[in-house]
C-alpha cells in the first residue's frame, strides 16, 4: 500500500460538478478527482468493463456518476460501484484530501 500522496491541483482548480486526473506517484495508477458540491471523491481512472479512462467520460453531477464514452457503462463517483451494464464491477475508490491549498490523494490498494 502506498502512503505517498499524489498532488492532483490546487484547491480553487477544482469546482463543484469538475473533475481532475493525476497519476499516482507510487504505483502509476491513474486517479480522476470530482468535486460533488464540495465534497471529494477520488476513483481509479478507468472502466471496469473495457480498461478506457472514465475522465473522457460524461459527468452527472445531479446523478453523482460518471458515464464511460466508450460503451456507456455509468459509476457511482462516490464508492465507484456500477450502475448499469455493461459494467458490473465497481471503479476502486481511492483516499482524497484537501492539505496546503491543493486536493492530493493516493492508490491506496494492497
Amino acid at each position: 500500500m502506498s502512503e505517498t500522496w499524489t498532488f492532483i491541483c490546487a484547491s480553487e482548480e477544482l469546482l463543484p460538478g469538475e473533475l481532475k486526473t493525476g497519476f499516482d506517484e507510487v504505483t502509476g495508477s491513474p486517479i480522476v478527482v470530482f468535486n460533488l458540491d464540495g465534497e471529494l471523491y477520488a476513483l481509479e481512472d478507468q472502466c471496469t468493463h473495457e480498461e478506457f479512462e472514465l475522465s473522457s467520460g460524461t459527468l452527472d453531477p445531479d446523478e453523482g456518476s460518471i458515464e464511460c464514452i466508450l460503451h456507456g457503462a455509468r459509476f457511482d463517483i462516490r464508492d465507484g460501484r456500477a450502475l448499469c451494464a455493461p459494467a458490473y464491477t465497481a471503479v476502486p475508490k481511492f483516499p482524497v484530501k484537501r492539505e496546503h491549498g491543493g486536493i492530493w490523494s493516493r492508490d491506496d490498494r494492497d
